[in-house]
């Protein structure tokens, strides 16, 4: 069974309830830090419980997309080498349980590894990161990085951008050491769609977050398989299967209300009371960009007149 005939894999039996109330996100502390959690609202389902969800209860809302980034964007082919990158938030718990069922489903050929690199996280937290690994049947690697301490020494007032390029550059590395030729982030459509505008209010560029993109070393591409799916529906599986993901983990970034994606976040929110289809518009508009009606555009990083 390949790609294209595999969302017919599973049992059609059971009707999709697409939930989309996400009213229970509270806040935790972490250090001096606040950072949004979900709080499930029933007990810890068992695995088989949790990944018979994906197949029947949200399949339509999680699965389909997924199959549908996966063919579109040819994410996936024989041969491949995927790690899937685990943060131990929601999104990359729930891409880690996807490409598990794409394993046992596909009959494509490939290599899956699971890691997660420890950027500096508290022990409580490593704790519980560990525990939902093991309840959830994720084998993966965990390596040690000290991105957070480094970040705020050579960066006490601005660690952010240099966290940032440390954390990536450090994961690349690691993923090209062990031989894999893709890696798969847990970047979801609202995070597409917020990236777009960021770029746009703030940095004065149209450009966005790609679903398959090369490395920068050219040695890997880089793949986000939930680029179709919806954070609000990631938040209900979670909080169906009662998985209590790790909140963001990082003291500076849990913090900052006043951060440029959270301005967007609101933004949107406002938007969608009065147009619900916005992010899909916005979405849909970096698929649509007419050249013959821009002022300039530019590629690499040379401009075109």
């Amino acid at each position: 069974m390949n790609l294209e005939n595999i969302e017919n894999n599973f049992d059609n039996g059971n009707t999709i309830n697409n939930e989309t109330n996400t009213d229970n996100i509270a806040s935790t502390s972490l250090g001096s830090a606040v950072c949004e959690t979900i709080l499930p609202s029933v007990p810890l389902q068992p695995l088989e419980t949790i990944e018979k969800s994906i197949q029947k209860k949200y399949r339509s809302a999680l699965w389909t997309p997924f199959v549908r980034a996966l063919k579109e964007f040819e994410m996936v082919k024989d041969g491949d080498r995927i790690a899937v990158a685990i943060s131990g938030g929601k999104d990359s718990l729930l891409l880690s349980k996807l490409f598990q069922e794409l394993k046992r489903a596909s009959r494509t050929n490939f290599e899956l590894v699971f890691i997660s690199m420890n950027p500096g996280f508290e022990a409580i937290d490593i704790d519980k990161f560990k525990e939902n690994l093991i309840e959830m049947g994720i084998d993966c690697e965990l390596f040690d990085a000290n991105v957070w301490q480094i970040a705020f020494e050579e960066a006490p007032n601005s660690p952010c951008f240099l966290c940032a390029k440390m954390r990536r550059g450090v994961l690349y590395k690691k993923v090209e050491e062990l031989g894999f030729n893709k890696l798969a982030l847990g970047h979801h459509f609202d995070d597409i769609v917020e990236t777009t505008m960021i770029n746009m209010f703030f940095a004065g560029t149209v450009k966005t977050m790609l679903p398959k993109v090369p490395s920068t070393s050219g040695k890997m591409d880089i793949i986000r398989p939930l680029a179709y799916v919806r954070e609000k529906d990631i938040i209900n599986f979670m909080k169906y299967n009662d998985i209590q993901a790790m909140s963001c983990g990082c003291p500076i970034e849990a913090g900052k209300v006043d951060s440029k994606r959270k301005e967007i976040k609101f933004l949107l929110q406002e938007l969608e009371m009065k147009n619900p289809n916005i992010k899909q518009s916005i979405f849909n508009a970096m698929k649509n960009i007419n050249l013959d009606y821009v002022l300039g555009y530019t590629s690499g990083n040379k401009a075109k007149e």
